[in-house]
């Protein structure tokens, strides 16, 4: 598992837009799996899981991002899972690593 956190500021629509486009557009095999969207008293958070296949481990993987934010301010936070074929220990993470690297060249 790998995980990256970071405070910005921007608008929410457009940094989610951006951040899907460029996951999506960063692997050929990458899939959207499910999204939710709340918001309460003017915060917003958004959840979207996506997935996809790592060559390097030969398997699939997914990736959970959430966006939160009350105006400008924004928090995200991308978490991997998979990628590994060990039964009792995590092996191979180069693919949730390499997934997460889209997402920090993002932003």
């Amino acid at each position: 598992m790998a995980k990256l956190e970071k405070h910005i500021h921007g608008d929410f629509d457009a940094t989610l837009a951006m951040l899907d486009e460029g996951i999506m557009g960063g692997s050929m095999s990458a899939s959207l799996e499910d999204s939710s969207d709340f918001s309460c008293g003017g915060v917003r958070c958004a959840v979207r899981v996506y997935e996809r296949y790592s060559w390097t481990g030969g398997n699939r993987l997914s990736m959970t991002l959430t966006l939160f934010g009350l105006g400008n301010e924004l928090d995200i936070s991308a978490i991997t899972s998979g990628g590994s074929n060990a039964m009792f220990f995590k092996m191979n993470t180069i693919g949730e690593d390499a997934f997460l690297g889209t997402v920090q060249e993002l932003i």
